[in-house]
Formats: C-alpha cells, structure tokens, sequence
C-alpha cells in the first residue's frame, strides 16, 4: 500500500471531530479535558501573511478558553527522513505566528497561548530533539537566559497494532493503515469504525479521502469535494471499499506485470549485448545497444564501448554500434580505468 503522505491529509484533521480524537486519543495534557471542541474553528491565515509563511501541510485551530482563547499549531511532518533542527523550525513557525497576532490585536497586552504539535507519520523513528536547549552548546551556561522551548512531538509508528485496533476510533484507524496491515484486517476496522461511530460525516470524510489515496495515489485538489458524501449504510462503504481494492488489485497486478517485462527485457538485452561481443556478432550487438539505449541505458553503452575498446576494434566501428559521440570515446579511451566510474557517470 502506499504510504498515506499526502496534503490531503490537511482535510482530514480540518474535521472538528477527527481534531477532536487526534486530541483527546493521542495528546495526554490535563488541559485538553477542558477544551471546547465544538467551538474550535481553523484560522484564516489572512492575518498572518507578513511574517508567518503557511506550509501545505500545517494547520491552526482557535479555541476558546474562558474569556480567552488558545490556539494549537499543527505541523504534518511527511519527510522520509528526519529533521534533526525541527525544533528550531517550530519556533520559527510559533514567533513569526504570534508577531503576525500583535499587528492584528494591537491592543493586545499578552499573546494567547499556543500549543506546537507535531504529526509525524514517517517510516523512520523520529530521534530529532524536541527542545532547542538540546541543540545548543551546553557552554557557557546561560541559566535563565537560555532559550527554552518545547514541541510535542506524535510519531504514528510508534504505536503498536494492538495500540490502534484498542482505540478504534478515525485518528486511530488512519495510523493503523500507516502501518500497512493485511487487507482483511483494514477492511474490517472500516467497517467497524462506520457501525460504532456517531459522526458519520468525518467517518465518510476519512473513507472517501482513503478511496481516493487508493485509487490516484494522492488526494488531487479536484477530488475534494467527493470527500463530502455521506454513506447511509454498512452495504454502501461495502461497495465502496469492494470496488476501491479490485481497482488497487488490479493497478497492483498490471504494475507488477509491467515491471516484470521491464525486468525480462532488460536482463535479456544485457545478455544478448554480453553474448554479441564475445562471439563477435555485429547483429546481435547492435540489436542489444539499441534496445538499451532506448531505455536509457547510457551507463552501460559506455561499459560496452569500453569493452570494445579493450579489443581493439576501431572508434568508428564503436560509435555506430554503440551510439556514443566519437569524441566521447576518444576522452574515454583516453581516462584511466579505475576512474571510469566518473566518465559513465
């Protein structure tokens, strides 16, 4: 299955109830018990456009808080590797943000708190540091002046299967197909998610974004409003999910047939070049090279003209078999062997 990197992921966690389980499931604050949830909204960033530079895969929502308000930032880390600065990143993201708030509450005596969240949902244990005191120089010791701050940091892989089916809720079941389960397994939990749960909207949101992940790999900005239909029943996400894997079993086969033939082709041409120049068959060369070189193979045109080369036969000779320019042959003849690893390259 493909990994679930995608900015459609943004949508995903734009539904109050699939932010609501991120929070109350997976961020264990004490605070986050006296959260409004259903008064959080996603903010307009036209507000902090100055300083602040919106990334596709970050979010904010607003809360209210008494008569306050408080604000959780939401990073979507999809990097295969690890960021070992991201602390610095996040303070950068959480200062340019709340300079951009003091322009627009210039009346405004203290800034609202905010909460740094990062979503990481690569294949990599996340081993960066989650404090910027952990990447400074220890010293001089600044005591009370050093800078401090914190992320909270959600990895997907670091929460077992047994974890996840345990949960069973939306947020859950998309770090379960994270992990890459059998089929059978996932379909289930589809299905149970979408009997159990009430908010059948945000449930229907997260099959459909699935569907379309399945089917075009990614969610594509023309398919976001599909991600509105509703299912009215067990038979209708059925349907759903029969129809959606018979098209991923059958991109997966002809995938898998396609390769296969790649495969086939070009360790037959590699062997028929092979066999042309020890038996000297010009046919059987020319055959091979063309075919190679329409598959790019320009690695091992220059290996065969080497080869080639080593045998004496003329330049001219060399460069209509192989395709290589006569003046490239010439600067590689001319290159000792042990640095032709730089001349193919």
């Amino acid at each position: 299955m493909t990994t679930i990197h995608d900015s459609g992921y943004k949508i995903l966690f734009s539904n109050r109830t699939i932010f609501r389980q991120l929070m109350e499931t997976f961020v264990a604050q004490p605070w986050v018990a006296e959260l409004d949830f259903d008064r959080a909204e996603t903010v307009d960033k036209s507000f902090v456009s100055e300083h602040y530079k919106e990334t596709e895969s970050d979010l904010i929502y607003r809360l209210p808080w008494g008569e306050d308000e408080l604000y959780i930032y939401v990073l979507i880390e999809f990097q295969s590797t690890v960021d070992r600065w991201m602390a610095l990143r996040m303070l950068n993201y959480v200062t340019n943000f709340y300079m951009d708030w003091v322009k627009a509450h210039a009346a405004a005596q203290k800034v609202p708190p905010l909460f740094p969240l990062l979503l990481y949902n690569g294949d990599a244990r996340w081993s960066a540091a989650q404090t910027v005191a952990e990447l400074v120089e220890a010293a001089p010791n600044l005591g009370e002046y050093g800078i401090g701050f914190r992320y909270f940091k959600l990895a997907a892989n670091e929460f077992s299967r047994e974890q996840l089916l345990g949960i069973g809720n939306i947020v859950s079941t998309l770090f379960l197909a994270e992990s890459k389960p059998n089929m059978d397994l996932l379909i289930e939990q589809f299905l149970s998610l979408f009997e159990q749960g009430e908010d059948k909207q945000a449930i229907s949101t997260f099959l459909n974004w699935f569907r379309q992940l399945a089917i075009h790999g990614r969610v594509r900005a023309e398919d976001y409003t599909s991600l509105a239909e509703v299912y009215r029943s067990v038979e209708e996400v059925k349907g759903m999910l029969q129809k959606t894997f018979e098209h991923w079993y059958q991109e997966a086969r002809e995938k898998g047939h396609q390769e296969g033939r790649e495969e086939g082709r070009a360790e037959g041409i590699e062997q028929g070049i092979e066999q042309g120049i020890e038996q000297g068959i010009e046919q059987g060369i020319e055959q091979g090279i063309e075919q190679g070189i329409e598959q790019g193979a320009r690695r091992r045109a220059l290996e065969i003209a080497r080869a080639m080369m080593d045998r004496d036969i003329d330049l001219a000779t060399i460069a209509d078999i192989t395709g290589v320019d006569a003046t490239e042959l010439i600067a590689l003849k001319e290159t000792p062997r042990q640095d032709n690893h730089e001349q193919l390259d």
